[in-house]
């Protein structure tokens, strides 16, 4: 009788012993599950560098050789360079083995359709989009905007995606009110791509990027660091 009380309690003890394993292992799946899917939604997708129009192209190309597989995109927003000097950057940065398919070429279309760069970054005095796409179908066009409004034009006129800004005070546009978080969800909505810019910092980077934005745009939080490798890492493992 002892023995087979004995064989009852340690066949109760496994029974419990194997279910309590079976408990551990489910919720510690599900919580490495959740965390792999929190970190798919919040992580950054689309990472867009653009160029401060005030680097001498050695040291950006220097810069650029190092951090160019963190960047989904690299902006040449030179507006001092003429055709040429922008023409001449492109080969430099080619030489390097930095991909065409990362360079988008501010305003100038010219430019980029002959460097077979991926794209044009169209501001308010730029060509219009809707002509653009229609003469340069092969080129990834995106428009800067400022309002809702402006985003509904780009997609009428054909814009791949839309540069939104600036989200937080930034250095770039001293003394001008910011979009803010608030009005960034709205462009959102809009069906296409958006690439927020303006006073984004790894911290704050999560918060932009819970929005459901496609990716940020940043220029001095990388180019200006003391370790711009350290600091585009920062903004790609948040």
């Amino acid at each position: 009788m002892e023995s087979l009380c004995y064989f009852h309690f340690k066949l109760s003890n496994h029974f419990l012993i194997r279910k309590w394993f079976f408990y551990f292992h489910f919720f510690h799946i599900k919580r490495i599950f959740l965390k792999g899917v929190n970190a798919i939604f919040n992580s950054v997708r689309e990472l867009h560098l653009i160029s401060n129009g005030t680097m001498p192209m050695d040291q950006l190309r220097e810069i650029l050789k190092e951090i160019h597989p963190y960047a989904t995109r690299i902006h040449l927003r030179e507006k001092q360079k003429t055709a040429r000097e922008l023409f001449q950057t492109v080969e430099l940065l080619a030489k390097e083995n930095i991909p065409l398919s990362k360079i988008i070429i501010n305003d100038r279309v010219d430019v980029a359709f002959v460097t077979s760069a991926a794209g044009v970054q169209l501001a308010y005095h730029s060509l219009e989009a809707a002509m653009v796409k229609k003469f340069f179908p092969q080129l990834k066009l995106g428009c800067s905007i400022h309002s809702f409004e402006e985003g509904q034009k780009a997609i009428a006129d054909g814009a791949d995606y839309v540069l939104f800004g600036h989200v937080f005070p930034s250095k770039s546009k001293p003394g001008k009110p910011p979009k803010g978080i608030e009005e960034l969800t709205k462009l959102t909505k809009l069906d296409i791509p958006v690439i927020a810019i303006g006073g984004i910092t790894a911290e704050n980077t999560p918060q932009v990027i819970g929005t459901g934005v496609k990716g940020i745009a940043v220029m001095s939080g990388i180019l200006d660091a003391s370790d711009p490798l350290a600091a585009i890492k920062a903004y790609t493992n948040v």
